[in-house]
């Protein structure tokens, strides 16, 4: 089996590492195809306004110059000839649950393979709230990695489907297990603005998301990786509202 691997917080990451490790349990024809830095929130975004240069590291390596979907349909495109069986996204750092999937680069990527119809697996690894920065622990994902994608690679799975995997902030021992669920959806107003003025006297605004409380529906992927189980959700590309077409369909007649 050949695997693609690529991520969204860099080719030098140390979740593209983890990745790499928990790829090889599974095949010895392993391809990196990565963002050459970070791309955390940029979703499905596409370079078309300057050039997408190419870095290669050796035969099966390669940092791209672009997002996580720049890299992908490069891959696609010309790097990894023939296309590959799996592709893997991650292990991101921090979450991508509920609605983070429409602003994840890490799903984004793994969009853009089930998109060319390639089975495709989203990997995020959640982290305590202590912080983020270099500190975060893979230990979860990647003692339960494989575990989780060998019956991942097994089902039946629809075409263009996407499986987003969470791990939760424990250690290997204290995870309780495999949830399969449902995307969740947290309360509006993560939005964190952070004001500043720079020494020219112009304000600017640095973006982030912050935690607020919330209580997880049941049997989503929010409630599950909060109760300490791996979240898998499989995720579709048609956005179609199909509840809703009867009713637009009617109105506008």
């Amino acid at each position: 089996m050949r695997i693609l691997l690529t991520n969204d917080d860099g080719y030098h990451s140390p979740g593209l590492a983890v990745l790499e490790r928990i790829a090889r349990t599974l095949s010895d024809d392993v391809w990196v195809v990565a963002p050459a830095e970070e791309q955390s929130g940029t979703a499905r975004a596409l370079t078309i306004t300057k050039p997408v240069r190419v870095r290669r590291f050796d035969e099966r390596r390669y940092a791209v110059g672009g997002t996580p979907t720049d890299a992908v349909m490069m891959a696609l495109a010309k790097l990894v000839q023939p296309w590959p069986d799996l592709i893997l996204s991650g292990v991101n750092r921090g979450a991508n649950l509920a609605e983070d999937v429409s602003y994840s680069g890490t799903v984004s990527a793994a969009m853009e393979g089930a998109f060319a119809g390639i089975r495709s697996v989203a990997l995020s690894q959640l982290y305590a709230a202590a912080g983020p920065g270099e500190n975060v622990s893979f230990a979860a994902a990647e003692a339960w990695g494989e575990r989780v994608l060998r019956p991942i690679m097994a089902a039946d799975w629809a075409p263009r489907t996407v499986v987003n995997v969470n791990f939760p902030p424990v250690a290997p021992e204290e995870v309780r297990g495999v949830r399969v669920c449902r995307q969740g959806l947290r309360d509006h107003g993560r939005l964190k603005l952070d004001h500043r003025t720079d020494p020219r006297g112009f304000d600017y605004y640095w973006l982030a998301l912050q935690r607020i409380p919330h209580d997880p529906e049941p049997g989503t992927d929010l409630e599950a990786v909060m109760q300490g189980h791996v979240a898998v959700t499989p995720l579709h590309l048609d956005l179609t509202h199909e509840p809703s077409l009867a009713a637009f369909r009617r109105a506008l007649a």
